[in-house]
């Protein structure tokens, strides 16, 4: 639930008589061991504590208009909550927290640097103080700087890697891929026609015509031998 107070003070007093208890109680403890060069003001509905924008003017990557924020805590709906995100990209601060809070015998409900409670008899004071004093100003901001410039290396590599990857193809929907196997051993299956010899055209015979002998002509010849026959 967040608040749109914009003083600690405000906040404070649109809270429950009991949430209100809880939250000054935790305010005291961050309070009693931040570092020097860390302010408290409202940050995202909620108490914040933050390097101010005179010490770090770069202000969060999210929202450079924002400080950069070391810790919350707020009063939400269901829950109370602190929020430290000085345990991002610090395995082994947050092996350490998370096992000096369940050493003190307390239950941890916690996500990604967002530790939840009912009350503030669930939480061990002195752990979350000592959380809190380990974290100088120009350590956080070190530790802040080293983990964007990392997650910048991983995007690059990330974005390199998958330009280079093949363009996998396409796999036709099963539906139509089996049909066109049935397609094609039907097609198989058909017996191939034989193929017709080409029919040559008959060539047109053309008539032989013979030479007739006129009827004159013929019978000059016989009266010829007539008359030679007549004078012997």
């Amino acid at each position: 639930m967040q608040s749109k107070a914009t003083t600690v003070e405000q906040y404070l007093a649109e809270l429950p008589e009991d949430r209100r208890a809880a939250v000054q109680a935790l305010r005291e403890v961050i309070l009693a061991n931040l570092q020097g060069g860390y302010e408290e003001g409202m940050q995202y509905g909620m108490i914040g504590y933050y390097v101010p924008h005179s010490i770090y003017p770069a202000g969060y990557h999210c929202d450079p208009k924002q400080p950069l924020p070391l810790a919350c805590v707020a009063s939400q709906k269901n829950y109370l909550a602190v929020y430290l995100s000085c345990l991002y990209s610090q395995p082994e601060f947050d092996a350490w927290f998370r096992g000096a809070w369940t050493g003190a015998g307390k239950k941890l409900d916690m996500g990604k640097g967002c530790v939840r409670f009912k009350r503030i008899g669930d939480v061990p004071l002195e752990v979350l103080g000592q959380a809190i004093a380990r974290v100088p100003v120009p350590e956080f901001i070190r530790i802040y700087e080293t983990a964007r410039e990392s997650a910048g290396r991983h995007g690059r590599s990330t974005k390199k890697a998958s330009s280079t990857e093949e363009t996998p193809v396409k796999k036709a929907p099963a539906k139509k891929a089996q049909a066109r196997q049935t397609t094609a051993k039907k097609a198989a299956s058909r017996p191939t026609p034989a193929k017709k010899a080409p029919v040559k055209k008959a060539s047109a015979v053309k008539p032989s015509v013979k030479k007739m002998t006129s009827s004159k002509g013929a019978a000059q010849p016989a009266a010829r031998t007539a008359r030679s026959t007549r004078k012997k």
